[in-house]
C-alpha cells in the first residue's frame, strides 16, 4: 500500500491531491518552483521541496529534479496532477524505474492514447465511431488536400500530439488550407516538439461531450457518466455540466459503452476521459485525457465517488469501489472556471489578490490554492477557482450558480465571474440549446 505521496504539480490540483491523501492517511510532498513559496499546497503538505526558478521548463517539467525531491523525502508514490508532466509516458516510465508508484495509467496507454492520430486508429479498431479523415498523419499539403477533397470541407488540421488548441485550424475552402496546413504543423512543432498533423471532417456546431471512464488492475473498467463541456473559448473551457442537457438516459449508455470499448481495447487503467462531439444523434471519438480532469468536481458530485481517492486505490492495487450495475447520476452539477483574465478579452491578469471571499450555502463547493494577498504569478496557467454547484436538476443547479458567482468576491485582479454571470442569464444557456461555437456568437 502506498504511504507517502510525492504531488508533481502547483495550485488547485496539488491541494486537492494532499488534502484527498491526508483524509486517507497518507503522508505527502509538495514540489514547488521559486515563484510557488507560499502557496498553500507548500503549506500543506507533510514535505516540500523547491525544484528550480519559476519557468516551469526548470522546475515542474524538470523530471530530475522531481524524482530527486521523491528519493530525498522517501517518497513511494507520484500523483501528476492534470497538465505539467501528467501525460508524458517517459516521465511515467523513469518513476516506475524508480520503484515509484505512478497515480495514472501505464505508460504503454499513455503513450498511445497520446497520439491522437494513433488513438483514432485505435477507436476505430475498437468499434468506436470516428469522424471520417486521414488514416494517420499527413506529410504534406497534397496529401492532406487529397484527404480533404475526399471528406469534403470544412475539414479541421489537428496536431497529432496536440491540446488546448494549439497546433488546430479549421479550413472552409481548399483556399484556406494551404497556409493553414504550414501554419499548423510549425506550431504543433512549437508546442509538442511534434509537426505531426491530421485531418479530420469538420462539424459545424457540435457539442462536446466527455465520459469520465475509470479501470482497475483487476481488469474492470466503468463509465462514470457524461461531463458537457461545449462553453469554450480558444477550445479552452469555461463551463462544464453533468449531465448534459443533449443526452438521453440510452445514449449516455451508449457512449459510455463505447469508450470502455476503447478503454479495454487499450488494457487502461486508473482515470480517463474519453472526448466526443455531438451532433444530429450521433456520436465520434475525439480524443481521450490519460490523466484526472480540470472538471472532475463535476462528476464527483453527481456520482458520489471521490475520484483522486479512488486513482490511489487503484494504483496500489486495490479493485474499483464503484458498484456494479446501470450506473445513474444525481441530480445536476455544474463547475465554472475562475481565471485571472479580463472578462472581454481574456488576456492573462496576474498580481495580487486584495479581497478574496468565498461562497457557501447549500450545494456550493470551491476548490481553490489562491487566499487574500495571494499573489498569482505569471508564468502559469490563470486559473484561480473552481465553483462548483450541485442540484436537484438543472434549473437549480444553474439557480445556485447565480447565487455563488453574486457571492463570490476577488479583488485586486480581472476575474471571469462577469461572464460567467451573464452566460447563466442567457436564454440559450438556460435552454441547452448550444453548440461549441457558443462563445463566438456570445453577446453581452
Amino acid at each position: 500500500m502506498i504511504s507517502k505521496v510525492l504531488v508533481a504539480n502547483r495550485g488547485e490540483i496539488a491541494l486537492r491531491v494532499i488534502l484527498a491523501c491526508k483524509e486517507m492517511g497518507l503522508k505527502t510532498v509538495a514540489v514547488h518552483s521559486e515563484a510557488d513559496r507560499d502557496a498553500l499546497h507548500v503549506r500543506y503538505a507533510d514535505d516540500d521541496v523547491c525544484i528550480g526558478p519559476a519557468p516551469s521548463r526548470q522546475s515542474y517539467l524538470s523530471i530530475s529534479s522531481i524524482i530527486a525531491a521523491a528519493e530525498i523525502t522517501g517518497a513511494d508514490a507520484i500523483h501528476p496532477g492534470y497538465g505539467f508532466l501528467a501525460e508524458n509516458p517517459h516521465f511515467a516510465e523513469i518513476a516506475g524505474e524508480c520503484r515509484l508508484t505512478f497515480i495514472g495509467p501505464t505508460p504503454e496507454a499513455i503513450r498511445l492514447m497520446g497520439d491522437k492520430a494513433k488513438a483514432r486508429e485505435m477507436a476505430k479498431k475498437a468499434g468506436v465511431p470516428i469522424l471520417p479523415g486521414s488514416e494517420g498523419p499527413v506529410k504534406t499539403y497534397a496529401d492532406a488536400l487529397e484527404v480533404s477533397r475526399q471528406i469534403g470541407f470544412p475539414v479541421i488540421l489537428k496536431a497529432a500530439a496536440g491540446g488546448g488548441g494549439r497546433g488546430m485550424r479549421i479550413c472552409a475552402s481548399e483556399g484556406d488550407l494551404l497556409g493553414a496546413f504550414d501554419t499548423a504543423r510549425s506550431e504543433a512543432d512549437r508546442a509538442f516538439g511534434s509537426a505531426d498533423v491530421y485531418v479530420e471532417k469538420y462539424l459545424e456546431r457540435p457539442r462536446h461531450i466527455e465520459i469520465q471512464v475509470f479501470g482497475d488492475t483487476q481488469g474492470r473498467i466503468v463509465s462514470l457518466g457524461e461531463r458537457e463541456c461545449t462553453i469554450q473559448r480558444r477550445h479552452q473551457k469555461l463551463i462544464e455540466e453533468s449531465p448534459s442537457p443533449a443526452l438521453t438516459h440510452e445514449m449516455r449508455k451508449r457512449m459510455g459503452e463505447a469508450a470502455i470499448q476503447l478503454c479495454q481495447a487499450v488494457n487502461y487503467v486508473n482515470a480517463g476521459t474519453i472526448e466526443f462531439l455531438f451532433q444530429d444523434g450521433q456520436f465520434y471519438f475525439m480524443e481521450m485525457n490519460t490523466r484526472i480532469q480540470v472538471e472532475h468536481p463535476v462528476t464527483e458530485e453527481v456520482t458520489g465517488i471521490d475520484l483522486v481517492k479512488e486513482q490511489i486505490r487503484v494504483a496500489s492495487g486495490l479493485p474499483l469501489t464503484v458498484p456494479n450495475g446501470d450506473f445513474r447520476l444525481r441530480g445536476h452539477a455544474m463547475e465554472f472556471r475562475i481565471n485571472a483574465e479580463d472578462p472581454m478579452t481574456f488576456a492573462p491578469h496576474p498580481g495580487r489578490i486584495r479581497e478574496f471571499n468565498l461562497p457557501g450555502g447549500p450545494g456550493v463547493r470551491v476548490d481553490t490554492a489562491a487566499y487574500r494577498d495571494y499573489v498569482i504569478p505569471p508564468h502559469y496557467d490563470s486559473l484561480i477557482a473552481k465553483l462548483i454547484v450541485h442540484g436537484a436538476d438543472r434549473a437549480e443547479s444553474i439557480a445556485r450558480g447565480r447565487r455563488a458567482l453574486d457571492l463570490f468576491i476577488i479583488e485586486g485582479v480581472k476575474t471571469s465571474i462577469p461572464l460567467h454571470r451573464a452566460i447563466l442569464d442567457d436564454p440559450r444557456f438556460i435552454s441547452g440549446e448550444i453548440s461549441t461555437r457558443y462563445m463566438e456568437e456570445f453577446e453581452w
